[in-house]
């Protein structure tokens, strides 16, 4: 017997090693399954909210305005130079593989096709979720923590039509626009990337690329970004309006407005390109 008693002592110790820590990650997992659907009921909450906010008056046009104006104008170099160095690539890229299959003379319809159908509104809606979803969840998020937003609720301001609705409207707004200045500079960019290797005229570059191309080609991919600006203008207002714990929680809300617009923007795109092709090509 007492051979066998250190062994008795090793197993009741290593099984309570282990019945501890499986406990701990049971309690964890079941912690984060309610948050899970504790965070879409808030979403749900915050967007009914929003609107009735964003349709009734009084309306804040000049608020309005001034963040279509931060949202459009000043994202504008940078969505330009995504765009420019999409086209670009895509030529330098495209040049390659085409000419191994022989079809070199497709390149312009190629750079085309991809920038309008898909690559323009994909970048332009993940550039916008990095700089203007971090920049509207920092700020709300500084203004929740500073008590800000409840000095407006306290003077009988809807903090949900001044600060949600504006912002989310001038994304919705501003996101087309600033997708087809992506369109243009890849496609600018594309044809002088493709000059410098081959020269060709930028009309013949623009016949060859835009010879088969539909109105619906164009329109639907430009304004299916205005659900990519939906998706980036709610989720940051979201985050910024329930950040808690000082200027980390700041941080945290910054963060997760990048990371989850970027997410719900992929996820969306799946959806509506399935819509596209099933019901408007």
């Amino acid at each position: 017997m007492p051979i066998y008693l250190p062994l008795i002592v090793l197993a009741s110790t290593a099984w309570v090693g282990y019945v501890g820590p499986s406990g701990r990650l049971e309690q964890h997992l079941r912690r984060s399954f309610v948050a899970f659907f504790e965070w879409f009921g808030e979403l749900g909450i915050f967007c009914g909210r929003l609107l009735r906010s964003a349709f009734a008056p009084p309306f804040e046009g000049r608020e309005l305005i001034r963040q279509m104006d931060i949202v459009g104008s000043r994202s504008l170099p940078l969505v330009a130079i995504a765009g420019a160095a999409t086209g670009v690539v895509m030529s330098l890229q495209m040049r390659d593989s085409l000419t191994r299959f022989g079809g070199k003379a497709m390149l312009p319809a190629v750079i085309v096709f991809s920038l309008l159908k898909e690559t323009g509104p994909m970048i332009t809606g993940l550039v916008l979720s990095g700089r203007v979803g971090a920049g509207i969840g920092a700020e709300l998020g500084s203004m929740k923590v500073t008590e800000q937003i409840d000095a407006m609720e306290a003077s009988a301001v809807d903090p949900h039509r001044f600060l949600v609705a504006t912002r989310v409207l001038a994304c919705i707004a501003m996101l087309p626009l600033l997708t087809l200045a992506a369109d243009f500079c890849g496609i600018i960019m594309g044809w002088v990337a493709n000059t410098l290797v081959e020269p060709i005229s930028f009309r013949l570059f623009l016949n060859n690329g835009f010879k088969n191309v539909d109105f619906n080609d164009f329109l639907l991919p430009t304004f299916k970004t205005a659900v990519f600006g939906c998706i980036i203008g709610v989720i940051a207002c979201f985050q910024g309006i329930r950040t808690k714990g000082g200027t980390e929680g700041v941080g945290r809300s910054a963060t997760s407005s990048v990371v989850l617009s970027s997410l719900f923007i992929i996820l969306a795109d799946v959806v509506l390109v399935r819509i596209i092709l099933t019901f408007f090509s």
